[in-house]
């Protein structure tokens, strides 16, 4: 069966939900979890043209985005030691979530993703894109979806 699971969460609502079912399931299975959060690349419609306040702005969010992290992942791996599952920890920052979930799950060595998803629906998929789809689609792995 499954012996490790590759978790993204991001630390909303709904990544506490990926992290308990996920902790709960790996209890179940004898298995592992890898926690992995997709950090946003500095978004280039506030990229300053000058080049020193370009590079204070690169160096920020940087830094916020490996506090976030870590402060997600720490969060999940507190959770997963309370419950004695195995944790391991990645994170990137990326413009391309679902490519780099699927990467990550290839690099962790995952036979599973567990992933929560929105349920927009139609339209808000239309707006805003569906991540646990595209992963679907790209990865070779099982995918386990939680609503």
């Amino acid at each position: 069966m499954f012996k490790h699971l590759l978790v993204p969460v991001d630390g909303s609502e709904l990544s506490v939900r990926a992290m308990t079912s996920s902790i709960e399931l790996a209890q179940k299975l004898g298995a592992r979890i890898t926690g992995f959060v997709a950090e946003p690349d500095l978004p280039m419609s506030t990229i300053s043209t000058n080049p020193s306040v370009f590079t204070e702005q690169v160096k920020s969010h940087e830094a916020k985005s490996e506090a976030h992290a870590q402060a997600v992942l720490h969060k999940f791996q507190t959770l997963c030691g309370e419950a004695g599952i195995a944790f391991s920890a990645d994170h990137t920052t990326t413009q391309q979530v679902d490519r780099a979930i699927v990467e990550a799950a290839e690099r962790a060595g995952a036979d599973l993703v567990v992933m929560v998803t929105h349920g927009r629906g139609v339209f808000g998929e239309l707006l805003f894109g569906s991540h646990t789809k595209n992963v679907m689609t790209r990865s070779k792995l099982p995918l386990l979806v939680l609503h």
